[in-house]
């Protein structure tokens, strides 16, 4: 006969209402180790219940089997939720909206974590942390668990740039077991459907000042007798591409910054060097000429970097800080025109006189290019304000001031690289 405790707390488990703790395991064709991971998922709501009195659920987030795996779920206890979308997000995502516990614990249903190393990711949670990461590097990675590859070159240099970019002082961004607090993962806005979903789950919480915390777990060898589906070097592309996606600081504003300023040295000496020739280095032609265009990509590029930043603060994975603030002050629409026109200005005035002078030297060619080149530098500058001003009015939902913040709202820190 079963024991009472144990059958309570089975029923406690396999019914979807109530719950204090889902377990969500993304499943695709897992028959051979979903009697392992669902035992084992048992096992940690266990624990939880024993430590902090808190009832749970497993759920399958089912990505279209076809080998059995829901039947086998379902009679082992858990509850089985379909996925149409394909994909190791997809299945997260859904499953996770599916799940109705306050907390989330997530894990793969290839018997590669241990899910009982998830009992103090949700003590993290109780304490007051919205996401708790697993951190196998702390834990302990089983040989063969982990192919050299991922273990020494992709997961640092990821975890690497994700905290470089993002500031989330993790030290693995992409393990697979990871405690989420469901209103935090709700207000997240998650929409990654591959394996980048790992990346951004962690890159949004950094974003959004949400407080993080790591534990220790292992990495256990998978149960599958099959390859696994992740594909190294195609969701590692997938991951990096996804950091450079949601940090257009990196991408557009720090190169656009060093752009500008290495242009700008080089077109202020060509220009002294133009009206006194001798007092700095000599600029020729062509690097003036190169100077010129690196000074209009880095000027394009912040606007770009601003476009993408203003977008992350309207989607609601951005939080505006000290810098944006001032920034949203001084910076509208109509400014961004002022200045579009005054450039134009001044740049057909200098034009107008490269044609005066051209006629004084009765159309005979000239040496210099910097007159003409500054009059059409200033010329594109002009206009590229002039339109980045109303992308910027765009993106901020049609507003001229771009960006309105009210006073009282949650500020990240004073960095502008955390824009």
């Amino acid at each position: 006969m079963r024991h009472e405790p144990v059958r309570q707390f089975e029923e406690a488990v396999s019914h979807a209402s109530g719950v204090d703790v889902s377990i969500v395991m993304p499943c695709l064709d897992e028959a051979q180790c979903l009697p392992h991971c669902i035992a084992n998922a048992k096992e940690a709501l266990r624990r939880i219940a024993d430590e902090y009195g808190l009832t749970g659920e497993i759920v399958v987030a089912d990505n279209g089997s076809t080998d059995g795996s829901q039947a086998i779920a379902t009679s082992l206890g858990a509850r089985v939720v379909p996925v149409a979308e394909r994909g190791y997000g997809a299945a997260l995502i859904g499953g996770s909206k599916a799940a109705d516990g306050k907390y989330i614990l997530m894990g793969d249903a290839d018997g590669s974590y241990d899910f009982t190393d998830g009992v103090a990711m949700i003590g993290e949670l109780e304490a007051g942390a919205d996401l708790c990461m697993g951190s196998r590097f702390k834990g302990g990675i089983s040989r063969g668990a982990m192919p050299w590859k991922n273990r020494y070159i992709g997961n640092p240099v990821l975890t690497g740039t994700l905290n470089l970019f993002f500031g989330a002082r993790i030290s693995d961004a992409h393990s697979g077991l990871r405690a989420i607090g469901r209103q935090a993962f709700l207000d997240l806005g998650l929409s990654g459907s591959g394996m980048e979903f790992a990346s951004e789950m962690v890159i949004k919480a950094a974003l959004k000042r949400l407080r993080i915390a790591e534990t220790p777990v292992k990495l256990l060898p998978d149960l599958r007798d099959r390859p696994p589906h992740l594909r190294p070097w195609r969701d590692g592309w997938r991951h990096l591409r996804y950091l450079f996606m949601l940090s257009p600081t990196w991408v557009f504003g720090v190169p656009g910054v060093a752009g500008a300023v290495v242009s700008l040295a080089l077109l202020f000496a060509a220009v002294m060097q133009h009206f006194v020739p001798g007092t700095f280095p000599s600029v020729g032609n062509y690097w003036a000429i190169l100077a010129a265009a690196m000074l209009g990509v880095s000027h394009m590029a912040g606007i770009l970097g601003a476009a993408g930043n203003l977008y992350g603060v309207r989607a609601g994975y951005r939080l505006p800080n000290s810098f944006s603030r001032r920034l949203a002050k001084l910076v509208s629409l109509e400014s961004m025109l002022i200045v579009g026109a005054l450039l134009i200005g001044l740049g057909l005035i200098v034009l107008a006189d490269v044609l005066l002078q051209w006629r004084v030297r009765h159309f005979a060619a000239t040496y210099s290019v910097v007159p003409a080149l500054v009059g059409s530098l200033c010329l594109t500058l002009g206009f590229q304000n002039l339109l980045g001003g109303f992308l910027l009015a765009i993106i901020g939902g049609n507003d001229a001031r771009f960006m309105t913040i009210p006073q009282s709202s949650r500020t990240s820190d004073d960095s502008p690289f955390a824009i």
